[in-house]
């Protein structure tokens, strides 16, 4: 399997801490930069310039370590912060862009202790597809809903076309496509509860 590149300035301090975050996840479990190449596809060397801040990781990379971790990708960027606190202003929304797709997440209500639910709004341009080989979580109910623009979304199988005001409700348990099927941003929020 070919491996996306990664690009090479981290200027943003958000991806310095989501650097910090997943050596500190990788050397917590004991895994060598060799073992976790294994398990997630990413090589070694690639792996190494993302823990150490030289690189930003794109969503499938992303996507890869967290079902390596267990984690979902709210839960290690809220990882990379401090104490979440219970009120967030849109500025204080976390806001990850990919930089292979131009895919942007918006963190809107972060997982937090005790609670199991976690909010997200998603923008996918025109012609951008992401693909996820598994769920960083098996079994996370997922509650799509379509703000703007269309969207195919590919459960295992199933292929799902979505417009503005669908809500697209399922459990994350295999490989899954994301693609913007119209001349606009696809647009949607995501509600995940752990199971």
């Amino acid at each position: 399997m070919r491996e996306a590149s990664a690009v090479a300035e981290v200027p943003d301090p958000i991806e310095m801490r989501l650097a910090d975050r997943l050596a500190a996840l990788r050397a917590a479990r004991g895994l060598s930069l060799d073992a976790l190449a294994d398990t997630t596809g990413i090589s070694r060397a690639t792996l190494s310039r993302l823990e150490r801040g030289e690189a930003s990781p794109t969503a499938a990379m992303l996507g890869r370590l967290c079902a390596a971790y267990g984690w979902t990708l709210s839960r290690l960027m809220s990882a990379a912060e401090t104490e979440p606190p219970q009120r967030l202003a849109p500025a204080e929304q976390p806001v990850w862009t990919d930089p292979e797709t131009g895919f942007r997440r918006r963190v809107v209500s972060p997982p937090a202790a005790g609670l199991r639910a976690e909010l997200v709004e998603c923008s996918l341009p025109p012609g951008a597809r992401i693909a996820y080989d598994a769920p960083a979580v098996a079994g996370l109910e997922h509650h799509l809903w379509m703000l703007d623009g269309a969207l195919d979304i590919t459960l295992d199988d199933t292929t799902h076309r979505l417009a503005a005001g669908d809500c697209l409700r399922y459990r994350s348990l295999g490989a899954s496509r994301f693609a913007c099927a119209g001349r606009k941003p696809a647009r949607y929020l995501i509600a995940m509860v752990q199971p």
